[in-house]
């Protein structure tokens, strides 16, 4: 499941993001979701969320719900 929409989103959920850093590469970090920064419902690039580790990105991949 992609993470271009806020409704699949929640805190606690594992999901691989890619980071600001790492978007002309495509390499993703995996963690789970502390708090969703992203207002919108939907976003095209993924939904903007910070992990408990403290990174930030945009949702690529949704790993379990």
């Amino acid at each position: 499941m992609n993470g271009t929409n806020r409704v699949n989103i929640r805190p606690g959920i594992r999901v691989a993001i890619v980071l600001k850093k790492d978007q002309r590469s495509g390499n993703l970090t995996e963690g789970t979701v502390k708090d969703i920064l992203t207002n919108s419902a939907t976003h095209p690039h993924g939904i903007k969320v910070s992990l408990e580790s403290g990174e930030i990105g945009r949702v690529k991949e949704i790993l379990n719900l």
